[in-house]
């Protein structure tokens, strides 16, 4: 049994979510953002309280890990270590862009199988972080800063569908005009969408030194050591 508190700040929306067993049992989300500084620490009081009014014990506490917003992801990593040390519960550091792909996997069901998954977080003017991944979350091109022009994803373009998305997608879908580049709207990293890979993680034992984590911020961009991938029916 795992009981895990999720915090997804890196992007202008504001997420929080309870899951237990892979399963979300509350969840508040801020669309109208940045406004991390009120709206988290509140988010997070809930979903505890709900906790505790269910007599459910906290295992650990996942936090989407960047790249994004500086400004979010201090917000959110500051929360989540502070729950770890007040809870004595251990950390668990997402990727911020294989959370991104989870609702594509779990509940698009009109990608061709063999579709790539191009997730993107806004960089300013033409420039994004995006990873490559195939429909089991596997990594076919890690993360990197791309500046996008026509022939950014060509390579991957000429071999299929190309899925788009996240809010460094919109401003790419002028640029890049393929045929097989098929833009996916309104797809945000969401705590909800955390449950899958931090069950993983969880599972696996992968957790992040609580003194010693650090997001990884736009600019600076260091992947991290662990991934979660899913099967491609979008099991764990």
């Amino acid at each position: 049994m795992s009981c895990i508190l999720h915090i997804e700040t890196s992007t202008s929306v504001c997420s929080v979510a309870l899951s237990q067993d892979g399963a979300v049992l509350c969840h508040s989300e801020d669309m109208e953002g940045p406004s991390h500084a009120v709206s988290c620490g509140k988010f997070v009081q809930e979903a505890l309280s709900f906790a505790e009014s269910h007599a459910i014990p906290l295992d650990a506490v996942a936090v989407s890990r960047g790249p994004g917003s500086y400004t979010g992801l201090r917000i959110g990593a500051s929360m989540a270590k502070g729950v770890c040390y007040g809870r004595r519960v251990p950390l668990i550091a997402l990727p911020t862009l294989e959370v991104l792909c989870v609702p594509v996997l779990l509940y698009r069901d009109d990608m061709p199988d063999e579709a790539l998954l191009v997730p993107m977080i806004d960089a300013r003017r033409m420039e994004v972080y995006s990873a490559v991944y195939d429909r089991a979350l596997r990594e076919v091109r890690p993360i990197a800063a791309d500046v996008v022009d026509e022939t950014t994803y060509l390579p991957y373009l000429e071999r299929g569908p190309v899925c788009f998305f996240g809010n460094g997608a919109a401003k790419c879908r002028e640029t890049i005009r393929h045929p097989n580049a098929l833009f996916l709207p309104d797809i945000h990293p969401l705590a909800r969408h955390m449950c899958p890979l931090a069950e993983r993680a969880v599972a696996r034992e992968e957790y992040e030194d609580v003194a010693y984590f650090e997001p990884s911020y736009l600019k600076e961009y260091k992947p991290g050591l662990s991934r979660s991938p899913l099967e491609p029916n979008g099991k764990a």
